[in-house]
């Protein structure tokens, strides 16, 4: 049977532009390497090249002008304050919030702003040149611009936010209609007159199959986009398929009107789909017989069987030949690979990080050859571990291996605070390339650590992130706030452990909790304080919405502004604060170290 017919893998809006998914190319490698006719497009890494432009910079600054005109004679018109929020229609209360914006930039009259158009260019250059990126004040100074010019362009599609790292709408809700609206909302959906064009440039290539990869809500109204012009202007059979809608797919069954956007949703891993979704465009197999699959016909939604996913080791090489790595904005790819997946302990209660994978290893030969490859074909040096957590078994048997070859990689990696982590394997592994470890810390109260289940020695934590700074290992180490049994005096137990440990804590990821469906606390809410649960109005949301006996959403906001505070001061300005990015902070520990980067204060 002929393998001709011709497939595209797309990957939209908005994921940070820094370096190629991990899916996008492992599904490439299950394709290429058997035979079939794909390619791949980043329309991500594409679209912020397009609008990080000087031309298309102007073009925003003219349409804020016409937009405030128009919107001044519509809100005249509609606007009193005797009104109240409920007087007015969604389409009026954006159009309020838009206006406000806009006037209040104008009122502000800022003529760095007015500069953008003219400094983007230099700004993109930095991002992009290893002299200027490795010069703090340069990266620091071309960040604001990037961020300062994303702020420009999200005025024109207020209440629409883009940022380098996320996209959102206070306005949007995410259940079937408030999304469906905000897809087809030309004023807000910064994202349509690009994928218009590109889905233009798409239909003549005349593809059998387009398979989207939506991995995040803030790519879910570009992905719903990217996919509804393709299913209305192509004869390819629409897929989409990543991370986030394997996660509500008891919602998307009972929504066979999702059929506008796709004609299937493939849900879990997509390696070995992805090959069923191509013999059945090659006319090889039924649809029925896809695994993993929903399909939807005759306005009909329909589930097919469930398979595991394929075993890493069974996966062939990623494939990296469509991609221009000079597009991304970093001066070094830090390139995501996978060693494992789904977690080897998954007993934490607060975590759902590894629903719908059944935990496998990849060999380590096979890790070594592939990263061979890469280096050969790619010139790609460094890396990021995307695994759960890497065990200190695997680290320290995949260490001594790697030593023994001349690939030469660095790399990061996540990892628990296992008792087994020891000096010898900092030492093997920082000889092979480890730079960075990214610890799950979590919380400084005994009483959250255990309530969470996290199965560590917390006596014996602090002992670990010495020995891996011993050997120039930085800790980075995840916190979080607002767990529901959380008090204000836990939380600041948190703060405490920070700041008293702040020398070998060398920086902290600090984020606010929330329950996703699928952690273990949402099976049995009660006991771990959940008083109340909203899921009425969020029927496409990961997460739910809860009340709780611990800090409302008050008191935990008040919690992270003194975490803050308090930790921006013990840590005296760090520059790590500044580069935002994990793979920034790791390429600029490869470059300069540990205690370089760790002693470097900014001077504002």
């Amino acid at each position: 049977m002929s393998k001709d017919k011709k497939i595209l893998l797309l990957f939209p809006p908005q994921w940070t532009p820094i370096s190629p998914h991990f899916a996008m190319a492992s599904l490439m490698g299950q394709l290429k390497n058997n035979g079939y006719s794909a390619h791949s497009l980043d329309l991500n890494i594409e679209f912020y090249n397009h609008i990080l432009t000087s031309d298309y910079l102007n073009f925003i600054i003219d349409k804020i002008k016409k937009d405030y005109v128009e919107l001044f004679q519509q809100i005249r018109g509609i606007y009193s304050k005797n009104k109240k929020e409920e007087d007015y229609t969604l389409e009026q209360k954006c159009d309020i919030y838009k206006f406000s914006k806009i006037k209040k930039f104008i009122e502000k009259n800022d003529t760095q702003t007015r500069l953008l158009p003219s400094l983007i260019e230099m700004a993109k250059g930095v991002l992009r040149s290893e002299d200027k990126f490795f010069t703090p004040n340069y990266l620091i100074r071309a960040l604001n611009n990037i961020d300062k010019s994303l702020d420009l362009i999200s005025l024109a599609y207020s209440p629409t936010h883009l940022e380098f790292d996320s996209c959102y709408n206070p306005f949007m809700k995410f259940n079937f209609e408030s999304i469906k609206h905000f897809v087809f909302d030309k004023k807000s959906n910064v994202f349509w007159d690009y994928l218009k064009a590109k889905a233009d440039e798409i239909k003549t290539q005349n593809y059998s199959l387009c398979a989207i990869s939506l991995n995040s809500s803030s790519q879910l109204i570009a992905g719903l986009t990217l996919a509804y012009l393709l299913k209305k202007n192509t004869k390819a059979h629409v897929n989409i398929g990543g991370n986030f809608f394997g996660r509500i797919k008891e919602d998307i069954i009972k929504r066979p009107e999702f059929n506008i956007f796709c004609d299937s949703i493939s849900i879990e891993e997509g390696e070995g789909p992805i090959l069923e979704l191509a013999k059945f465009i090659n006319k090889e197999i039924k649809i029925e017989k896809v695994s993993n699959l929903i399909y939807f016909d005759n306005s009909k939604s329909y589930e097919t069987f469930q398979m595991i996913p394929v075993r890493l080791n069974k996966m062939e090489n990623v494939n990296l030949d469509d991609y221009d790595l000079k597009k991304y904005f970093t001066p070094i790819i830090t390139m995501p690979y996978q060693t494992s997946r789904g977690c080897y302990w998954g007993k934490c209660s607060f975590c759902d990080q590894d629903f719908g994978q059944e935990f496998n290893v990849k060999n380590i030969d096979k890790v070594i050859i592939e990263m061979r490859e890469l280096k050969e074909k790619y010139n790609i040096t460094h890396y990021e571990f995307i695994d759960e957590s890497v065990s200190p078994t695997y680290l320290s048997e995949f260490s001594k291996k790697l030593l023994e070859t001349d690939i030469n990689p660095k790399f990061f990696c996540d990892a628990r605070l296992e008792s087994a982590f020891c000096e010898e394997i900092f030492e093997h592994a920082s000889k092979a390339g480890l730079k960075m470890v990214m610890w799950g810390l979590e919380s400084g109260s005994k009483k959250i650590m255990e309530s969470i289940n996290k199965g560590i020695d917390l006596d014996k934590r602090f002992d670990i992130l010495k020995a891996a700074n011993k050997y120039g290992i930085w800790n980075f180490a995840f916190i979080f706030f607002g767990y529901p049994l959380e008090t204000p005096d836990d939380a600041r137990e948190t703060i405490d452990m920070i700041i008293n440990n702040h020398e070998v804590i060398n920086s902290y990821g600090r984020s606010v909790f929330t329950m996703g469906r699928h952690a273990k606390i949402a099976d049995e809410p009660e006991k771990y304080g959940i008083t109340k649960i909203y899921e009425a109005e969020y029927e496409f949301s990961p997460n739910i919405e809860f009340e709780c006996i611990g800090m409302n959403k008050t008191e935990v906001n008040k919690i992270v502004e003194e975490c803050k505070a308090k930790c921006f001061q013990y840590y005296n300005n760090p520059l790590w604060m500044y580069l935002r990015y994990r793979e920034w902070l790791f390429l600029y520990i490869d470059k300069y170290g540990l205690d370089w980067v760790k002693n470097y204060s900014v001077k504002l």
